[in-house]
């Protein structure tokens, strides 16, 4: 969690997968320590905003039987004289600050992810199908957005149930070899089983997410910055971005001829502004 907790609470909270409300009452914890430790489980829940059932989980998840448990064991961090209780600032410059280290571990690992190779199949496999359901879905359709610029046929599927099922079929049989799937925190049960029927299906499995193990063919992993009440994306985006330039790479004469076209319809439908420096001023 954020650089800005007590020491002794960040012990407790490092490497902990919290759930934003669980992040709430932490941060809560984390700015107003030296009043947090007095307080009932039903007033810290009042003043994070969250139930008391929620402070109950929270304690559970740190290890304790309860919240007088944590309460007890957080209460030497302030009257052992510990440091100030973080402001509101120093939780996003932390935050700013692990998304830093997050593309630094992506930076240093760069030779280890198949980029090259990944963007050769992909670009030669059509129809290309991209899944990504619930928070997953928006760097989904980044990818599927960019990728579109320099593929023929990206099929982007943001639902699941049977029109994921269906969708997934239906590429196959039009010749699709490869799958790109995102697969972030809190991992939704469907995407796994949609996964599972892919592979079923005979495709072949890249997928971004942030755990290395992951069961595809190619894992190309990146963590996710967990310093805010919901997390942010950052680092696997990087590696998306990444994926794109090596299929338009690995087609360097269809990637200029699909960009050329497109700027070209773009330029006859007028479809952005103009390139004046500031196209918003009066």
């Amino acid at each position: 969690m954020a650089d800005g907790y007590h020491g002794g609470l960040s012990t407790l909270l490092d490497g902990r997968r919290l759930s934003p409300v669980q992040r709430r009452i932490a941060h809560y914890l984390s700015e107003h320590l030296d009043e947090a430790i007095f307080l009932s489980s039903v007033e810290l829940a009042e003043r994070a905003g969250v139930s008391q059932p929620s402070v109950t989980r929270f304690a559970m998840v740190l290890g304790f039987a309860g919240y007088p448990e944590l309460r007890q064991a957080l209460r030497p961090l302030v009257l052992g004289g510990g440091e100030p209780a973080a402001p509101q600032e120093s939780l996003l410059r932390g935050a700013i600050d692990a998304e830093i280290r997050n593309l630094a571990v992506v930076r240093d690992r760069l030779g280890a992810f198949p980029l090259k190779e990944l963007g050769e199949h992909l670009a030669a496999t059509e129809p290309l199908p991209v899944v990504g359901l619930r928070v997953s879905c928006g760097l989904a359709t980044t990818f599927a957005y960019y990728a579109r610029r320099v593929h023929p046929d990206v099929r982007l599927l943001t639902h699941g149930g049977s029109e994921l099922a269906d969708g997934l079929h239906a590429a196959r049989r039009a010749g699709a070899e490869w799958l790109v799937a995102v697969v972030l925190p809190r991992y939704p049960r469907e995407a796994v089983q949609a996964l599972e029927y892919a592979d079923k299906l005979g495709y072949r499995l890249a997928v971004i997410t942030d755990k290395p193990g992951f069961p595809a063919e190619v894992v190309l992993d990146a963590p996710v910055g967990d310093r805010l009440v919901f997390d942010s994306h950052a680092a696997p985006l990087l590696l998306a971005m990444a994926l794109v330039e090596a299929m338009a790479d690995a087609v360097p004469l269809r990637t200029q001829a699909r960009l050329e076209e497109y700027e070209r319809m773009t330029d006859e439908t007028g479809t952005f502004l103009s390139g004046d420096p500031n196209p918003f001023s009066g």
